[in-house]
């Protein structure tokens, strides 16, 4: 009998650890850690490839130039993928994209031209999580912007991106806003078919650089570029 009440004892504890375990509840903690992580990858990822021009504004609508994107991006959401209408549609995102590459393909020349190589993709990275409230020098940056937009042709005569006010407010925290907007006054002046005085030696390589880093820019669906390029060559 003690025999049976010792195993009786030993059977109950086992069966009460078992039950106080509760494997089961570590599972939906980790699912919902990877399903963060990997929106956030997404997110990232959407980021890099649209570059809002307004990165603060997540509806995507103060800006004529984003709702525009944004409303592309919606329409092919809905759209069966492979279809006519869809690679229209890719081939129309990729071009707007390809503007906001172009720009910001600039401003990376510019600033490797200073010297910062290694700097310029972080000196150039706003995302919507950059905050408007750790800028330190607002108002002389976005009159910076506004001077960038009027003297150059480095926006295209198109309006300013305000993604670059976070950009101009590190310049001026590193002390080079001026000797960029000089460079940028230099190489893309406002003045169609003026040429721009090349004083650096290096100028034409980082340029032909900089337009195969552009061309070789990937999207958050790679395929989809794919299908952008062989549509434009179809165009063509």
């Amino acid at each position: 009998l003690r025999v049976m009440d010792g195993k009786n004892v030993f059977y109950q504890m086992c069966c009460c650890s078992c039950g106080e375990q509760e494997p089961e509840e570590k599972t939906p903690i980790i699912s919902e850690t990877l399903l963060y992580f990997g929106r956030e990858a997404k997110r990232r990822r959407a980021e890099e490839a649209n570059l809002w021009s307004e990165p603060q504004d997540t509806s995507h609508t103060e800006r004529d130039d984003d709702r525009e994107l944004y409303n592309l991006l919606q329409k092919r959401a809905k759209t069966r993928r492979g279809s006519q209408g869809y690679r229209r549609l890719s081939f129309d995102i990729h071009s707007v994209r390809q503007v906001r590459r172009d720009v910001l393909g600039k401003w990376k020349m510019i600033l490797e031209v200073l010297g910062f190589h290694k700097e310029a993709d972080s000196l150039l990275t706003v995302t919507s999580t950059t905050s408007y409230n750790n800028l330190r020098n607002p108002t002389e940056a976005k009159h910076l912007l506004e001077l960038l937009s009027q003297d150059t042709s480095i926006f295209d005569n198109k309006m300013p991106a305000e993604r670059y006010i976070f950009v101009l407010d590190r310049l001026i925290i590193l002390d080079i806003a001026q000797d960029f907007m000089m460079k940028a006054k230099n190489y893309y002046p406002r003045e169609l078919g003026q040429e721009s005085e090349i004083d650096s030696e290096d100028t034409g390589a980082i340029l032909l650089r900089k337009k195969n880093e552009i061309d070789s820019v990937t999207d958050e669906e790679p395929e989809e570029i794919d299908e952008d390029i062989l549509l434009a060559r179809s165009l063509d």
